[in-house]
């Protein structure tokens, strides 16, 4: 079968002639995939960056959109044919999401609600639940007041939506060109956070902090009221201080939560820019996202 990835650990992208997964155990599925997330984590698989046990030669990609096609003993809540959506790490078969064919764990995947487009449903599962992770890690609720840093990007502008359905008062950081973009996602202000200097110029004070981009949280911390939370999606937060928490957040599989995520998406709650691209086309698409030249777009590859 056709797949998009490495022959081996730190090569570069290539389509490739890849075996059909194993038959699957007990709580494993095999998926035909329809369209598959790009996102700058991807170009992490095969680097050490994020293990997710790829065995190259491999498919890279750790979430789709996929019609089931064989189950594993016993299985009672999927059946073949259902389309589903799915975030997988650990890959219980070596190889990812870029790929015909892919193995995964049915407690991980999420029916697919009829009226969701497959490609707008296969740009959620790493971004969504990250945001909706996130936002449960720093407790936000509709008494929040929360700062979202880097707010322009896929996830980070879930995170906006989420928290505004939550009911928080939400307060966007990032250049003037999206604050139009992000009040009309629920942002209840927006923050130049380009301009040097940036913690110093509001008077504003948050109960918790988002940061999805990188360098910005020593500054963030700041505008924190004591008691306040920062969470880092980028892997750089500060230790903790007395009277502040900080802490980074990995995304973790949640069949449950992208039935959710899926849900809110169908209804027209949750919104994303999503540009597909045939798999065969995709390496120079997969190379600029992990490079973070994505445009603040979520792309995809069809299959």
């Amino acid at each position: 079968m056709n797949g998009l990835g490495v022959r081996a650990a730190n090569n570069g992208l290539e389509i490739l002639d890849l075996p059909h997964p194993r038959q699957p155990e007990a709580g494993e599925l095999i998926l035909d995939v329809v369209a598959a997330g790009i996102g700058p984590w991807d170009a992490l698989l095969h680097t050490g960056g994020w293990d997710v046990n790829l065995v190259p030669p491999a498919a890279l990609a750790v979430e789709a959109v996929g019609r089931v096609a064989e189950t594993g003993p016993d299985e009672i809540e999927f059946r073949t044919g259902d389309l589903v959506v799915v975030h997988e790490a650990p890959l219980p078969g070596g190889s990812g999401t870029w790929a015909e064919q892919v193995l995964v764990r049915s407690a991980h995947i999420g029916l697919l609600p009829e009226n969701l487009a497959p490609a707008l449903a296969a740009a959620l599962p790493v971004a969504g639940l990250t945001a909706q992770q996130t936002l449960d890690e720093l407790q936000v609720d509709a008494s929040t007041r929360l700062l979202v840093v880097g707010a322009s990007g896929p996830t980070a502008s879930l995170a906006v939506q989420l928290a505004h359905l939550r009911g928080a008062e939400v307060v966007a950081g990032a250049g003037p060109a999206h604050a139009d973009q992000l009040r009309a996602l629920g942002a209840d202000d927006v923050i130049d956070t380009h301009v040097e200097g940036w913690a110093d110029k509001t008077a504003r004070r948050f109960d918790s902090v988002l940061i999805a981009a990188t360098g910005t949280a020593e500054d963030a911390m700041r505008l924190l009221v004591d008691g306040g939370r920062l969470c880092c999606i980028t892997s750089d937060a500060p230790h903790s201080v007395p009277g502040i928490t900080t802490s980074n957040l990995y995304v973790q599989p949640d069949g449950q939560a992208l039935d959710e995520l899926a849900a809110l998406a169908a209804a027209g709650e949750l919104r994303l820019e999503v540009q597909a691209t045939p798999v065969k086309d995709g390496i120079p698409i997969a190379n600029r996202v992990a490079e973070g030249r994505s445009g603040g777009i979520k792309h995809v590859l069809e299959f």
